[in-house]
């Protein structure tokens, strides 16, 4: 095996465990909303993750690159020019996804979570668009809504305990889309060393599997 090959095989390797692991943090705040009684259609949370950027775009957007990559492990599918040309070309699918991913990931922490906005916690205020993304000012990344008191609890609660789901809901937006955040950049940077690696690959060639007389 090659080290174009064995470099592959890696890659395999690191974007499955990214794939599950963005499929996994994506789903996160859906199972604590499903969980919470009548709040369902209400998510206090976000509504970001309803943009799937771990499910799709660091999830379905990788399992193309992640199959052909994996194939290297047993010199099948890239044990040949076109095996690694191929996986250099199913590795933009990837950088796409990835890049999609971080750049949600970056809006939700920009704008926080629902219950954190004081003008209100209506679905509009999780709408995606590169508009919204041109918006955003470097004082956005700044976390203002995470690390002061501008946090408000959320209108249906009147509760002693409204303070502290507020604060664990601030707290689920915040872990998830940083996690999302690091899945993303993590995926951008193994897509776009298999791209070279692929094309390095297919320009020089690779091993060929030794016959048995």
């Amino acid at each position: 095996m090659t080290c174009c090959e064995g470099w592959t095989s890696c890659n395999g390797v690191c974007l499955l465990v990214l794939l599950l692991l963005g499929v996994v943090i994506n789903a996160v705040p859906l199972i604590v909303n499903l969980l919470e009684e009548d709040q369902f259609f209400q998510n206090p949370i976000s509504c970001f993750e309803w943009w799937f950027p771990g499910i799709i775009g660091a999830g379905l957007m990788v399992i193309p690159a992640t199959t052909m990559s994996l194939a290297a492990r047993k010199r099948a599918c890239c044990n040949n020019r076109t095996g690694m040309f191929l996986s250099s070309v199913f590795n933009v699918i990837t950088v796409i996804g990835a890049v999609y991913c971080m750049l949600v990931s970056l809006q939700a922490l920009s704008e926080g979570p629902l219950v954190c906005n004081s003008q209100g916690n209506g679905t509009a205020n999780c709408e995606f668009s590169f508009k919204n993304l041109s918006d955003i000012h470097p004082e956005s990344f700044q976390l203002q809504w995470f690390f002061s008191n501008s946090c408000v609890p959320h209108a249906g609660f009147n509760n002693p305990t409204s303070n502290d789901t507020t604060a664990q809901h601030a707290i689920i937006h915040f872990s998830v889309f940083l996690g999302l955040l690091l899945v993303g950049i993590l995926e951008l940077l193994f897509g776009l060393s298999q791209i070279i690696i692929g094309f390095l690959g297919c320009l020089c060639g690779v091993s060929r599997r030794s016959r048995i007389v």
